[in-house]
């Protein structure tokens, strides 16, 4: 079995009434979803607006590698070890998808002694979030349908339909698809296709929403098709923001979880953050900053997507103003960007780790472009040695920044603790100067290129006519003064996945770009990646199956 299961399972969790407690919220505020979990009230929620905010500590980390990096079990140490010290911390993470659950990846909540629980619920159905997303999602694809078979009377022009219906799932076959075949009394058929959920503008529009009145108003300015004469056609003409909000109503209230030391733990939102904007609910954090004295959050992939999305999207939209950045790396994903084949990770090789320590160097220097002081948090290894790290802690303190190495997996929130010290210790500097990478004023085409340059260090950005041409029409329709969402391979700074470490003078491509107009951003789809992935040669999911007793097995 594998360990991580076996520690959850060994678990005795607390009631969820009792980890509110712990945050002041009076169980009248909590609606239980079972004994473990539970949405947070939203008349509560916005009872607290008047309250000052916590301090926000932002968890992200290096480009990934098969080798791993543990991006969520620090942050989950991190929150642990707050706790552990005297202040009173809330950690705030990502729902997860079921797509990379039953693909290659597998879940998502943390792991060893650092977990949130109950996993397995937490990883699958949880508390329906990703299905009423969906049904919202898909409920918007078939009135645009209707509208058109009964009449057309917005005028939709069938060939200029830009949503696509969704599905929380890796299925390749859904990426382009013909509707409506079968005869009149279906409909006129047309080219459509499926995005995964994660990636749905309801899941952004979700994510980035402060209430209710905010979520429906944004869920209204959706654009999802235009007439003949290019006019836009959104969600609120053809009047389904009323519906689509009363499917998200209740998913809109944050979930409340815990760990295994019992750290309250806000599970809520899940965008990927190489197709979408890698954050969790703008409600969740907000909320955890009402309630305690620290709030770490995790954004997806490495610094270069999710942090930067975390920081020029959602905390420019949310009005967030973050107090420190922790950024994870392994010794064996270092040795990986250093060259090191997957199979000889367990081989010192000091060497190759001060290769790969670019990749961090990198990083950490990217995130003092936004004003953030910066702690290494090295998730350690049984195969690590100490001059290893001690390349790691060398190459950093010549940037100025300190390299910790934390044993969280291993002793959970105890693990952590010299990261929560030296966390604190930025906290308390107020050194933090946050500023977004980019002015809004600024054309689309350049923010994608001061992020391509500044973030990727790309010698410049390849945007074809065509694609330069919608940007031109997304700013004269008003739209150009909103922040760009890069969906990029999250493997590299480039556009291939196969180009590790700190590579610098490539051009970024930029094959296709979105406008999310709820949302707030545009996307700029660069590079082969899809908003629908595939599974793997071998999925995860082979390997999932109930036992006897009805346990799980397989998932993690």
């Amino acid at each position: 079995m594998n360990p991580d299961l076996e520690i959850a399972r060994a678990a005795k969790l607390r009631p969820i009434h009792e980890i509110a407690g712990r945050l002041g919220i009076p169980d009248a505020a909590i609606e239980p979803y079972g004994r473990h979990k539970a949405k947070v009230a939203l008349d509560y929620v916005e009872s607290l607006e008047s309250r000052p905010d916590g301090a926000l500590v932002l968890v992200t980390g290096i480009n990934p590698t098969p080798a791993g990096e543990g991006k969520t079990t620090t942050t989950v140490g991190l929150g642990d070890a707050l706790n552990r010290i005297g202040k009173k911390a809330a950690i705030c993470l990502r729902e997860p998808s079921l797509g990379p659950s039953f693909g290659m990846k597998g879940g998502a909540a943390g792991g060893g002694y650092a977990q949130v629980v109950p996993m397995d619920q937490i990883n699958l159905h949880f508390t329906g979030d990703f299905h009423a997303i969906t049904a919202a999602n898909n409920l918007l694809a078939a009135m645009i349908d209707n509208s058109i078979y009964w009449g057309n009377p917005l005028g939709i022009d069938a060939r200029r339909i830009s949503w696509r219906r969704c599905m929380d799932m890796n299925d390749r076959a859904l990426r382009g698809v013909v509707s409506s075949l079968g005869g009149v009394a279906n409909g006129f058929p047309r080219e459509d296709g499926f995005d995964i959920t994660v990636a749905s503008e309801v899941m952004a529009v979700f994510c980035l929403s402060r209430n209710l009145a905010d979520l429906q108003q944004r869920l209204g300015r959706m654009i999802v098709a235009q007439t003949r004469d290019g006019a836009n056609v959104t969600a609120a003409d053809l009047k389904a923001d009323g519906a689509m909000s009363v499917l998200l109503k209740d998913a809109i209230a944050p979930n409340l979880v815990q760990t295994l030391e019992g750290s309250p733990a806000l599970v809520h939102g899940g965008p990927f953050a190489n197709i979408a904007h890698g954050c969790n609910s703008v409600m969740a954090t907000r909320l955890g900053l009402k309630l305690a004295d620290v709030v770490v959050t995790e954004a997806g992939f490495g610094a270069d997507l999710g942090g930067e999305k975390f920081l020029d999207i959602k905390c420019r939209s949310a009005g967030l103003q973050p107090s420190c950045a922790v950024v994870v790396a392994t010794v064996r994903a270092l040795k990986m960007h250093g060259g090191v084949a997957r199979n000889a990770l367990g081989t010192e090789n000091v060497e190759a780790v001060r290769r790969g320590t670019a990749n961090l160097a990198r990083h950490v220097e990217n995130l003092g472009k936004f004003g953030l002081p910066v702690v290494v948090a090295v998730n350690h290894f049984t195969s690590d040695t100490e001059a290893e790290f001690a390349a790691i802690h060398d190459a950093m303190r010549a940037l100025g920044t300190e390299a910790i190495s934390c044993t969280h997996w291993a002793h959970g929130g105890a693990g952590a603790e010299a990261l929560a010290h030296a966390v604190l210790r930025r906290i308390e500097a107020k050194s933090a100067a946050y500023k977004p990478l980019y002015p809004l004023e600024l054309k689309l085409a350049d923010k994608i290129r001061a992020i391509a340059r500044e973030v990727y260090r790309a010698a410049d950005i390849a945007v074809p006519d065509p694609v330069a041409k919608r940007l031109e029409a997304f700013e004269e329709a008003g739209f150009g003064n909103v922040p760009v969402c890069i969906a990029k391979t999250q493997y590299s700074f480039t556009a291939d996945p196969a180009i590790m470490g700190a590579p610098t003078g490539h051009v970024l491509p930029v094959r296709e770009v979105r406008l999310s107009a709820g949302a707030g951003f545009v996307v700029a789809i660069c590079g082969d990646i899809m908003t629908m992935p595939g599974l793997p040669r071998v999925p995860a999911a082979e390997s999932i199956h109930l036992r006897e007793d009805g346990q799980i097995e397989g998932l993690f």
